[in-house]
């Protein structure tokens, strides 16, 4: 099904000349010469789009714009201005125009604007099935009522008290600290869901999964031909986060390169695609999260001094799961009831003893670890009861008679156990393996790996490889 376009243009030859190019570039199209006529042709033909000209008989494009989108809130829509109009381009833009050309046109440029702004609403549909799909936090959904889960989420209830009453939408940015698996995404979907920005998209980025290079482009877009593999116009996840927020996990690993344009965004609202010119407005709210300590990466100079100020305006702070006593077992018992039911094992429960080594073990890996955890519990077991010996925790040892799953998660040399491996020693193996496989094939190597030449080659500068004489 091709594309339709509402052509708004009193210039009847200049309409004929884009209609023209634009059917033979597969576009269906509905032509109109004044602002009176093109608004009721558009709500006749529903378009995907509309171009309109500035100067038009009677009303103007700035009034076309203002109705269409009193008509579809979504649509597209592209102001032709006067050459030199640079005012009248601003103000397209603030009356909600998604880009602008200035007379006398180019074809090809026109082609090249309008297939920007089809793949940003095709983006923003795809956006927009994903937030049906993805799951809505609350402050509700957040098991805990132990003190330090209490206080926790009572200062975000007077962080979100506090939105509600402002008196506009430009929210201050949140840093959500605590180790890893607490639940530090969770709290930021609530923040988000139960704010005032809940009716417009939740982007998530975990910034450490990509490196710099990639993450900026993820981040911020890129024009056409901006690298090698730059194909086409693409807007980032800033640009799509647009009216709503942007959730920045892992932000203690972000390259300073890409910290200054991240504080440029926070200060200014401004972004620029990469191998663009053009700085372009974004309304959105960013909230950030750090295992790390990132004061601490200030003083070492490993993280902008700036740009941490900026980003704490609102600190929260997700207790480990060490510390919020019986929550673990309310916890427990959720993610037994959840896994069972997905297992078909209803009527699972944990025995006096089982609840005791839960209690002892101290959760390097707090809730996740425990979802994990009990997720292979819940597969394994035979009966309706879960005993202690069918807790394996992550050292490897049994939860057993309670001295094993205690103390820390740390090995008895004297057992024989051996710890898990960490994640990045079987990675730094895993790629030094392959690339001493293929004889330093970098090619071969991220096929083998599943990785972009771009993400192995990160690596191998991570792990400070060297390829053999």
């Amino acid at each position: 099904m091709a594309n339709s376009i509402l052509i708004i243009e009193d210039d009847e030859m200049l309409a004929d000349n884009i209609r023209v190019h634009l059917e033979r570039n597969q576009w269906e199209t509905h032509v109109a010469h004044s602002a009176e006529e093109g608004l009721k042709k558009l709500e006749a033909v529903r378009p995907d789009m509309v171009l309109t000209d500035h100067m038009l008989p009677g009303k103007t494009g700035l009034d076309v714009i203002k109705g269409a989108l009193a008509i579809d809130p979504q649509l597209k829509i592209i102001m032709i201005t006067g050459e030199g109009s640079v005012q009248v381009a601003v103000d397209a833009m603030k009356a909600g125009a998604c880009d602008y050309l200035a007379k006398p046109i180019s074809l090809a440029e026109l082609k090249l604007v309008l297939d920007t702004a089809l793949g940003q609403s095709q983006m923003e549909k795809t956006l927009s099935v994903y937030q049906r799909r993805q799951p809505r936090g609350s402050l509700e959904a957040i098991i805990g009522e132990s003190p330090t889960m209490v206080a926790a989420k009572a200062k975000a209830r007077q962080v979100l008290d506090a939105e509600r009453r402002m008196s506009d939408n430009d929210l201050p940015a949140i840093l959500i600290t605590g180790e890893t698996g607490t639940g530090k995404e969770m709290l930021a979907r609530a923040l988000h869901y139960e704010g005032v920005r809940s009716n417009w998209p939740f982007i998530e980025i975990n910034c450490a999964s990509l490196p710099p290079n990639l993450l900026e482009a993820e981040l911020f877009g890129h024009e056409r031909g901006a690298f090698t593999d730059a194909k086409d116009r693409r807007i980032g996840l800033v640009e799509a986060a647009e009216g709503g927020t942007l959730f920045l996990d892992e932000i203690g690993e972000v390259d300073m390169s890409i910290q200054a344009k991240l504080l440029k965004l926070l200060e200014e609202k401004t972004v620029r695609r990469i191998g663009s010119v053009r700085e372009r407005k974004v309304n959105i709210r960013i909230i950030s999260a750090t295992n790390r300590d990132l004061e601490k990466m200030v003083q070492e100079g490993r993280f902008r001094s700036d740009l941490y100020f900026r980003l704490r305006v609102i600190t929260l702070t997700m207790p480990p799961l060490r510390d919020t006593g019986e929550d673990i077992l309310r916890i427990a018992r959720f993610y037994v009831q959840t896994h069972a039911k997905r297992y078909g094992k209803k009527g699972l429960r944990f025995t006096p003893d089982a609840e005791a080594s839960l209690l002892r073990y101290e959760w390097p890996g707090n809730v996740r670890e425990l979802r994990n955890m009990l997720e292979q519990t819940v597969l394994l077991a035979q009966g309706e009861t879960i005993t202690s010996d069918q807790l394996v925790f992550a050292t490897g040892r049994m939860g057993g008679n309670g001295a094993g799953a205690g103390a820390g998660g740390h090995n008895d040399p004297a057992s024989g156990t051996r710890p898990i491996a960490k994640i990045a020693d079987v990675e730094q193996d895993l790629v030094a393996k392959t690339l001493e496989k293929t004889d330093w094939n970098i090619s071969k190597s991220a096929k083998l790996l599943g990785l972009t030449r771009d993400m192995l080659r990160y690596r191998i500068e991570k792990y400070g490889f060297m390829r053999p004489d």
